[in-house]
Formats: C-alpha cells, structure tokens, sequence
C-alpha cells in the first residue's frame, strides 16, 4: 500500500490506474443513466481500502459527478423557460472536459480536484 499523495513520484502504477479509473469510469453517464455516479462509486468501494490515492480521486470524482447530476437536474428543469436548452449542452461539455482533465493527472499521479464542485462525501 503506497502512502505517497503528493506529485506521483514513487507511487505505484497500478494505484495511478486504479485512481485514474475513478475519473475515466464517469464517462459511463454518457451511456447509462447514473453510470457517471455508479461507475466512480464501484471503483472507489472496491479499491479506497487498499490504495489511499484511490481513496482522495474517488471521493473527489463522486463528489464532481454528485455535483454534475445537480447541475443537469436544475438545467433540465430551466428548459421549461429555455435557457435549459443552452445550459443542458454546456454541463455536459463541461463534465466531459473536467473528466478528460482528471483523467490525466490521475493518469499520472496527480491529485486532480475538480471546479464548482459540491463536496458531499468528506
């Protein structure tokens, strides 16, 4: 078990895939309903224990994919007056470039923490 959080140096690859599959697996949403949430949430519970860099990149992606449900509930609900139809797209442009982001810090070691994120899970 790697005790190492800072910049990836020493860490071992195998904690950078699994931390970076944190992030990588929101993409599901994109496929599935709630895939975005399910997907970290799975990765997180089976692996927190055993590698603390999985811990931190999966509590942080379930709290940015928690945060991007909110968003697009909200967006979906201003549809009604319209400015929805412009917001919905945006939230999803935005999920799918801060995944792609965190992906690749995680990728490499890096702690990524996301932007206009509700932290839920502490």
């Amino acid at each position: 078990m790697s005790q190492n959080q800072g910049g990836g140096q020493g860490m071992a690859q195998q904690e950078k895939t699994f931390g970076m599959l944190c992030h990588l697996l929101a993409a599901a949403g994109f496929v599935f309903p709630f895939g975005n949430i399910l997907g970290p949430l799975v990765m997180w519970l089976v692996k927190k224990d055993e590698f603390p860099f999985v811990s931190s990149q999966g509590k942080e992606s379930l709290n940015f994919q928690i945060s991007v449900t909110i968003y697009a509930i909200c967006a979906g609900a201003l549809s009604i007056v319209g400015i929805g139809l412009v917001l919905l797209p945006v939230v999803a442009v935005f999920s799918l470039v801060m995944v792609i982001l965190a992906t690749i810090q995680a990728n490499n070691g890096v702690p990524y923490t996301y932007p206009l994120c509700i932290r839920l899970i502490k």
